[in-house]
């Protein structure tokens, strides 16, 4: 990195940070004709069952958007790669330009894709272990998720979405950056930074549109919670899907 692109403040080292972490990972699931399908698979199998347990949340039109970022953006079967791409290349102009604290929130958005894609991949093996990579059931989820053995990271998972959404929560209150993206979206088009631009601006509109986010936030994180102890109690169907 050149000594004029040197992060300026903690959101701009954890960016910088982050950015090799996930194109390792986009290197190992993204194939020349797209998302690896077993990836592919699991996400959507995951989408369904987040869209299952906060289905009052995605019935709220206060709370939608929210939902539907984080069930698209974060964790859905799609090939993150383009944005991914577009945060390394866009970098030296980022932490020139933006706030320290909008970085941060870049940041781990970033790091909650990634740490989602390398559990991922953990139970991925253990699915195939037990003969249900392609046809997953919530028995074999749960007991695939068991021997994975990765409570503490699960754990980090769940506080990641907290604190992003904080991050966010405080984010879209200032006016300047509803601004800034809104002047930013023809020049980051033009620039070819268009999956980085609708990322953004999806994950801001959400937060704001929900006028304080302390209560979605709340309520999810409260839930996976429990359904992560429950899991790691034994049960087999902790979700109640099928």
């Amino acid at each position: 990195m050149a000594e004029d692109e040197q992060p300026r403040g903690a959101g701009a080292t954890a960016l910088w940070k982050v950015l090799s972490r996930v194109k390792d990972i986009d290197r190992r699931v993204v194939t020349d004709a797209g998302l690896n399908p077993e990836v592919e698979r699991l996400r959507a199998w995951q989408s369904r069952r987040l869209a299952f347990t906060h289905a009052d949340l995605m019935a709220d039109d206060r709370f939608r958007r929210a939902m539907d970022f984080f069930l698209e953006e974060l964790y859905g079967p799609k090939d993150f790669s383009q944005r991914d791409a577009d945060v390394e290349r866009i970098y030296p102009i980022m932490v020139k330009v933006l706030p320290d604290d909008a970085l941060t929130s870049v940041a781990q958005a970033m790091e909650l894709n990634a740490l989602s894609q390398e559990l991922d991949g953990e139970l991925l093996d253990h699915l195939h272990e037990l003969g249900a990579a392609e046809n997953i059931t919530e028995e074999a989820y749960a007991e695939a998720y068991r021997r994975c053995g990765n409570y503490d990271q699960r754990v980090h998972q769940i506080d990641l979405i907290y604190e992003l959404g904080t991050e966010l929560d405080e984010l879209v209150q200032r006016r300047f950056i509803k601004t800034a993206l809104r002047l930013a979206r023809q020049p980051a088009k033009m620039a070819g930074f268009g999956e980085l631009q609708a990322f953004l601006e999806r994950g801001f509109s959400a937060f704001r549109h929900m006028k304080g986010g302390a209560e979605f936030l709340e309520t999810i994180v409260a839930r996976e919670r429990e359904l992560l102890d429950r899991i790691y109690a034994g049960e087999k169907r902790p979700y109640g899907m099928d």
